[in-house]
């Protein structure tokens, strides 16, 4: 080349070819912090078993959470990014090894969550009419994997439910099922979820924490919500209410602690009136056993004590609540994925900032966002700073060249993918099942319906892409 010659513009450097399994609020997120950050240029493919994203966000807010469930229209704005595909329809171990997904891109952000249930171990726990709190959220939220018989086999003779757990998720499925067909109508939930819960006989809905409010994970908005059903009436012991010198230390230091139980004590004033549902909030109770021979028919609670450290213990004083349903709300925990470590004792990968761990040691390129990296604590928005700290992390391994941008080569994880024999949905097959519910919503004059099975999912993929052609 002589000296007068133009050698032309400088090469783009190579983009980080970053795939996130998990298209919930903890992988989009991540997503939007990688498309946010100047230093590295990035192309994202988020990938989802599901053909929607959200996550959670669709399939574990409860539907008449309509301003929580708004969070999707934000959560949009990141899916809508030109460097960031969504792959849904993809599942892991399945469709493609973790071994081939490495092979694709330059680094795997896993941010699949936890959605496995806690079990209470408890004698009589595995009789028909005892469910898992994640088993009937399914349900009422549509996922395509909702166990509807079992669920509404459970749901159809349920006079008198106990919930046990005093997390949002407890408050949530109390609410939903003393809720009357008037104030679900409104919702996006399918068809018929709304039908099974208008027949269902509810009369009486326990919530059973085995330790005493002060303890209680429930927020202060999702407990007032129950205060506002329209022919309920929500009830505590006052008793519940006497706090020792511990719980009382802890109330001046929390203050979503110490606005909850502003709200108990105005409910402790409330008596049950003729003709109305009646949600009882219990502390100090934990189940011993359910009882029952061919379903559940009770649930035999023994009275705890908690001590200065937060602990409860049992003081042999039990009691019995008839029961024609339980759901247990326990927490969730993560599950394991092929190929993927998992601490089956917490639940979660091992990771150090997000860093991946095998053997103790950070696996390059490998990296965890979301529950699945530090289990299910927060709500929905803690998973932003969580996204945020993993991708700190990643491009920090980028700047030391542990990942290289690049290094993957041009291989087209689609092409792959169909190869495999995969039918992956896309963001505008996405966007045709999203119209597709609205449409179904419009015909009973509702802003959405949801679609609750694999094939009418699919079907609206397959009939938007017909009208195309």
């Amino acid at each position: 080349m002589s000296v007068d010659e133009d050698p032309g513009p400088p090469s783009p450097p190579p983009r980080l070819r970053v795939a996130v399994v998990g298209a919930g609020p903890a992988g989009i997120y991540t997503a939007e912090a990688l498309t946010r950050q100047q230093e590295v240029p990035v192309a994202v493919d988020l990938i989802d078993r599901l053909p929607t994203p959200f996550g959670l966000v669709r399939h574990g807010i409860a539907p008449d959470h309509p301003k929580m469930r708004a969070i999707r229209d934000t959560l949009h704005r990141a899916l809508d990014h030109p460097a960031v595909r969504f792959v849904g329809n993809v599942e892991i171990g399945r469709d493609l090894s973790c071994r081939d997904l490495h092979a694709a891109v330059d680094a795997v952000v896993y941010t699949y969550g936890a959605a496995l249930d806690r079990q209470l171990a408890i004698p009589g726990e595995e009789l028909p009419g005892s469910l898992a709190a994640t088993a009937l959220v399914a349900w009422y939220t549509g996922h395509p994997d909702a166990d509807r018989a079992m669920v509404e086999a459970a749901l159809a003779r349920a006079r008198s439910v106990v919930v046990v757990g005093v997390g949002n998720v407890a408050l949530d499925v109390a609410r939903v099922l003393a809720r009357t067909p008037a104030e679900l109508e409104p919702t996006d939930m399918p068809q018929h979820v709304l039908d099974t819960l208008a027949a269902a006989p509810v009369e009486r809905v326990t919530v059973l924490g085995r330790r005493g409010p002060a303890q209680a994970t429930f927020t202060t908005q999702e407990l007032r919500e129950l205060g506002e059903l329209a022919e309920a009436d929500v009830l505590v012991d006052p008793a519940d209410l006497e706090l020792d010198p511990a719980a009382e230390e802890r109330l001046a230091a929390d203050r979503v602690a110490s606005r909850n139980m502003a709200v108990l004590h105005e409910w402790a004033q409330h008596t049950a009136q003729p003709g109305r549902t009646t949600v009882t909030l219990r502390f100090f109770s934990r189940p011993v056993r359910l009882l029952g021979e061919d379903r559940v028919t009770g649930v035999e609670v023994e009275r705890t004590v908690v001590d200065a450290d937060g602990r409860a213990s049992g003081t042999g004083e039990t009691t019995v609540l008839p029961a024609d349903l339980v759901v247990r709300s326990v927490g969730y925990r993560g599950g394991e994925l092929p190929e993927l470590p998992l601490d089956p004792r917490r639940g979660v990968v091992p990771n150090d900032q997000g860093r991946v761990l095998r053997g103790g040691e950070p696996s390059p390129g490998e990296y965890v966002a979301g529950w699945i990296k530090r289990g299910p604590t927060g709500v929905v928005g803690t998973n932003k700073h969580d996204a945020r700290e993993t991708v700190a992390t990643l491009l920090a391994d980028v700047a030391a060249g542990v990942v290289r941008p690049g290094s993957s080569g041009d291989d087209d994880l689609l092409a792959t993918l169909r190869t495999n024999g995969a039918d992956p949905v896309l963001l505008e097959d996405w966007r045709a099942i999203d119209a597709a519910e609205v449409a179904l919503g419009a015909t009973r004059g509702r802003a959405r319906t949801t679609l609750h099975e694999w094939e009418s999912l699919m079907a609206a993929v397959k009939e938007a892409a017909a009208r195309a052609r």
